[in-house]
């Protein structure tokens, strides 16, 4: 499969003025690594989360990517571009979308932003025609298109930032946090239509968020970073196995017990017929436990839950 982004050894260090008390003990500006060294690639086609805590470097990486800050050191191509050498070529093969910054015009409808990047794109009347009303009915937005950007609510802008980036039909899609502040529908409206995008047009998209909810539901895999640099880079829904073993058994019990007690298991909750209880699957198989439960016991029904990705995180970041 063909390369969408190629990052290699990549850097960015930033120089701070100091304070003037800093100064006069000592002159030299202050050096923030944000990027410390990092290499990546992404094939044409991949859904890419890019997560981390505050500060981890996640935005500027991205902004690097896209040709709004220039690196320190480290080669990075994307679409086949040098991002700040070759930056007005690779804008017409890549789409941006910035939580909170937008590229809709305030005061103006939403359509006539529309219009403006259809010019700024040099899209024909014929194109700008059939990529509007797909992109219209797919983000569901006919029905405000009329209506200035400040009138509409957090979740329909999002919804019309995403579908503007879109409009010259980018080969890679670029979103930093593109669900912050949306409700839970919202939320799932955007992430089904950015599946929708993937699977139909082979739209690569490379996602940061705070969101756990957004890499679980969107990404085929995920890289963490932390201080500047990747500390895991793997596929999403194996990221659960790999680094947080524990399950979560819920069982309902024909009959109730008064006392449940087994040595390979842990934080057990026993409430009449319902049994819950976590097994740590790196020491001991589950399947194991289960058989000998259901020899044991007469079982109505059973769930087996994996770990949120939320939990995976915190784990990893606890460890390194």
């Amino acid at each position: 499969m063909a390369t969408a982004v190629s990052v290699k050894d990549l850097t960015k260090v930033f120089l701070l003025p100091r304070s003037r008390k800093e100064t006069a003990a000592a002159p030299q500006s202050r050096e923030i690594t944000a990027v410390d060294n990092i290499s990546f690639s992404v094939s044409q086609g991949e859904i890419v989360g890019f997560i981390g805590p505050n500060g981890a470097g996640k935005s500027t990486t991205i902004k690097i990517m896209t040709g709004i800050l220039t690196p320190t050191s480290g080669e990075v191509r994307v679409a086949g571009f040098d991002p700040q050498k070759e930056r007005n070529k690779l804008v017409m093969k890549i789409g941006t979308v910035f939580g909170q910054r937008s590229q809709l015009v305030y005061n103006l409808p939403v359509t006539d932003s529309f219009d403006l990047f259809a010019k700024l794109y040099e899209l024909s009347d014929q194109q700008y025609k059939k990529r509007k009303e797909f992109l219209f009915e797919v983000f569901g937005i006919n029905g405000y298109l009329d209506q200035a950007v400040r009138k509409l609510s957090l979740g329909q802008r999002m919804k019309a930032e995403v579908a503007l980036a879109l409009l010259h039909e980018p080969e890679i899609v670029f979103l930093d946090e593109p669900t912050i502040g949306l409700d839970i529908v919202a939320k799932k409206t955007l992430r089904d239509t950015l599946l929708k995008l993937n699977r139909e047009q082979g739209t690569t998209i490379f996602l940061t968020s705070h969101d756990v909810g957004d890499i679980e539901s969107i990404t085929n895999r995920t890289v963490i970073v932390n201080h500047g640099r990747i500390i895991v880079d793997q596929d999403t829904q194996s990221l659960k196995n790999t680094f947080l073993q524990l399950k979560r058994v819920h069982l309902s019990l024909t009959e109730p017990l008064t006392e449940f007690q087994d040595e390979r298991v842990d934080e057990i909750d026993l409430k009449g017929n319902e049994l819950n209880f976590n097994v740590d699957t790196g020491k001991f198989a589950i399947n194991g436990i289960m058989k000998d439960i259901l020899n044991k016991y007469q079982v109505d029904d059973i769930d087996i839950s994996n770990p949120s990705l939320e939990d995976v995180i915190r784990d990893i970041y606890q460890n390194r």
